[in-house]
């Protein structure tokens, strides 16, 4: 108080705002550190997040390597296949080939034979003709000497069992 007996205004409100001041920077300081909890807790949500988005990526990453390797294996396997069948039908068709060729030589080699066949029994029917033809003349000779009365030589022992049957 002063000496009239009042109080003097600045030193009760000096003391006050400086209380004032003290709270408001408390309240200041307190806001602070809990928007940077609140940052420190969403920069914390955020890169959890974005850690298990990385996580989750690099899982489907590595799921979908497993999955390319595995068709890429599965692909090569056919392909082996494929070459595996293609080569046994290459052999098959150089089989059929060579059989189709060995069928027509034997074929061939039948046509051939088939034709000698009909010749040797060309041959066999015209030496039968000619066969029953000379013992026809020949049996007509020995019966022309027998009425002349002229004794018939004696037949080579080849043909003596043709000439000695009566004639047919």
């Amino acid at each position: 108080m002063n000496e009239e007996g009042t109080v003097d205004w600045p030193t009760v409100i000096a003391p006050i705002c400086g209380m004032g001041g003290i709270i408001a920077g408390a309240w200041f300081s307190y806001r602070q550190a809990g928007r940077r909890g609140d940052t420190d807790e969403r920069v914390a949500t955020v890169q959890a997040t974005i850690t298990a988005q990385a996580a989750d990526g690099q899982t489907y990453v590595e799921a979908m390597k497993t999955v390319t390797s595995g068709f890429a294996s599965l692909l090569d396997q056919q392909r082996g296949v494929l070459d595996q069948q293609k080569t046994l039908l290459d052999q098959e068709r150089t089989m059929h080939a060579q059989t189709v060729d060995r069928v027509t030589q034997l074929e061939a080699g039948q046509l051939e034979l088939q034709r000698e066949v009909r010749l040797l029994q060309e041959e066999q029917r015209r030496d039968r003709r000619w066969k029953a033809a000379a013992l026809d003349y020949i049996h007509s000779l020995l019966d022309a000497l027998r009425s002349l009365g002229r004794p018939t030589p004696q037949p080579p022992a080849e043909i003596a069992a043709d000439i000695t049957s009566p004639p047919s």
